[in-house]
């Protein structure tokens, strides 16, 4: 079985963040959801549960960060063509989101952008032509 990733995202609105990953293609699957969590699949392996502020903080002692003024992860998800890069942060400013916070990647091989959700957290979306990407440095010996 392949592994998965649940990104755990504490969200100070839940119907709110739960319409806006509505909006930008994730769906909502009700069997892990509940009026303090909803699971949203981006994929067969990539999900963000997005959790109030009270069930975030049963996981963890630490002192939940603001995300519009701190960073302490950024998420990027890949996109199957530089359109589908486009479409998603469209998407995103639809919903209510920051459309490209930080700078574009533009490069010969790789396209990307970004967006931040509702709660400030950022996402990267990126389209990479793998064949056409430059090979890796050889590593120096001693």
């Amino acid at each position: 079985m392949p592994k998965m990733i649940f990104v755990n995202l504490p969200v100070t609105d839940l119907k709110r963040a739960t319409a806006f990953y509505e909006a930008i293609g994730a769906v909502k699957n009700p069997q892990f959801c509940d009026d303090t969590a909803s699971c949203m699949v981006f994929s067969e392996t990539i999900f963000a549960m997005l959790l109030t502020h009270d069930k975030f903080r049963q996981f963890t002692p630490k002192p939940i960060a603001d995300a519009k003024t701190s960073n302490q992860v950024l998420f990027c998800l890949s996109a199957d063509s530089r359109s589908e890069v486009d479409d998603i942060i469209g998407k995103a400013a639809a919903a209510g989101g920051v459309a490209d916070p930080s700078p574009k990647d533009e490069y010969s091989f790789m396209y990307g952008r970004s967006f931040e959700d509702l709660d400030g957290h950022m996402w990267g979306v990126n389209w990479m032509d793998l064949a056409a990407a430059p090979p890796q440095p050889a590593m120096a010996t001693a």
